[in-house]
């Protein structure tokens, strides 16, 4: 599969996880500006068989190579960012959550949905959509996830996604700085992610960052129950050049670990 073609999906599948992206990006249209994705992440598990691991091999296939790795300790993820092999297509932010970092409980409950996966639905590029590869968690199961991992939850509740899509400032034309950027988002009545402040980054670290808070959605849950939680979001980064012109390539961990929250239920401020 072409790279774009594996972003049109990806795409389409998001929005059904974030319709709040469509309403963004149509308001920056209506005010004459063209679309660029910066970058898209998505969030795994490191268990078999859906680890970065057994995962990257489909973003090497369509040319992408490792970047940077980074270290969330305390939220027990770890994560590559991928570039592209062309300068038009968006990087990639690949993490996984180190389910041994857990208690015996949660990591039971994780382990018994990898356990349903076939390494058939693996071996191929569409498993970055296929969402849930398990049956429903209970609600029960959930919560308990939820009170150790929100990202744990997250995974477990909606399966493999991209948690979010992101718009490139840098291309913007009418409206050429992050916060101009925020006061538009402000103005549709979208909530943004307060954590660590409205802007994360700065010129220093070569990326400025913010981020929606995610939609909340109606998700399936064992025995026919249906939950309201949280689900996908949309990002904005503004990348600062570095020594040679060219923008900054790489993600602030520190940055990111606070963007992260942009799916939790109560984020912190």
């Amino acid at each position: 599969m072409n790279p774009q073609t594996f972003f049109d999906h990806l795409w389409q599948d998001y929005i059904q996880l974030a319709p709040q992206a469509e309403r963004i990006q149509q308001a920056f249209c209506d005010r004459g500006e063209s679309i660029v994705n910066d970058h898209i992440a998505i969030r795994t598990l490191r268990l078999e068989p859906i680890s970065l691991t057994a995962l990257e091999p489909h973003l090497l296939t369509m040319g992408y190579q490792r970047f940077e790795p980074y270290q969330f300790p305390d939220k027990k993820i770890d994560a590559w960012s991928y570039v592209p092999p062309d300068e038009t297509l968006p990087r990639i932010f690949l993490s996984q959550l180190d389910c041994a970092a857990l208690t015996p409980t949660a990591q039971s409950i994780l382990q018994q949905i990898c356990l349903q996966i076939s390494p058939e639905q693996v071996n191929h590029i569409t498993v970055f959509w296929a969402g849930r590869l398990w049956q429903p968690i209970s609600w029960n199961d959930y919560q308990t996830l939820l009170q150790e991992n929100e990202y744990a939850a997250w995974v477990a509740a909606l399966g493999l996604h991209a948690n979010h899509f992101t718009l490139s400032v840098n291309h913007l034309q009418q409206v050429s700085t992050l916060e101009a950027v925020l006061q538009v988002i402000k103005e549709l009545g979208i909530p943004l992610n307060e954590a660590g402040g409205r802007i994360k980054g700065s010129p220093a670290v070569l990326l400025e960052q913010a981020s929606t808070l995610a939609d909340q959605l109606p998700v399936d849950f064992a025995n026919g129950e249906v939950h309201l939680i949280p689900t996908c979001y949309y990002e904005f980064a503004y990348r600062y050049p570095i020594a040679d012109g060219k923008l900054y390539q790489g993600f602030v961990a520190t940055s990111a670990d606070r963007i992260f929250e942009s799916t939790h239920v109560n984020p912190s401020r």
